[in-house]
């Protein structure tokens, strides 16, 4: 009888140990599990040197935004015919212009803007397309 109750104990507490040794391994794998998903997301997120993360593409929409009002308070440019685009604080201009005075107005007023670290000039004269 002593020989039953002893394997009954025995096997109690090899279940115990088992399960405790489960629930420790899950645990782990959960860390494990939950650690990924956040370094994917924060990777995911990030940004390359083509490619902006989340944060990057809300400054760079805010920016354009500031540039292109600007250039509408600008006087003697039409900034209707300018389109503006920004990427890591880099302004792009593009488009035709009346003249090269106008288009010296726009990258000026474009460059004073808060935040812009550089302005790259693709504004045309109009007629000159060829020329440049």
């Amino acid at each position: 009888m002593l020989d039953g109750i002893a394997k009954v104990i025995s096997h109690y507490i090899f279940i115990n140990i088992y399960r405790s040794d489960i629930m420790k391994a899950l645990s782990k794998f959960s860390v494990i599990f939950m650690f990924s998903i956040l370094l994917a997301s924060v990777i995911g997120c990030a940004s390359t040197a083509s490619h902006e993360g989340t944060g990057g593409y809300v400054d760079d929409s805010a920016l354009t935004t500031k540039v292109k009002a600007a250039l509408l308070s600008t006087a003697n440019v039409d900034s209707t015919e300018i389109t503006v685009e920004s990427f890591k604080g880099v302004v792009k201009l593009s488009g035709f212009l009346d003249s090269e005075d106008m288009i010296d107005r726009a990258v000026k007023a474009a460059s004073g803007v808060n935040g812009v670290k550089s302005v790259t000039n693709n504004l045309t004269v109009k007629g000159h397309q060829g020329s440049q």
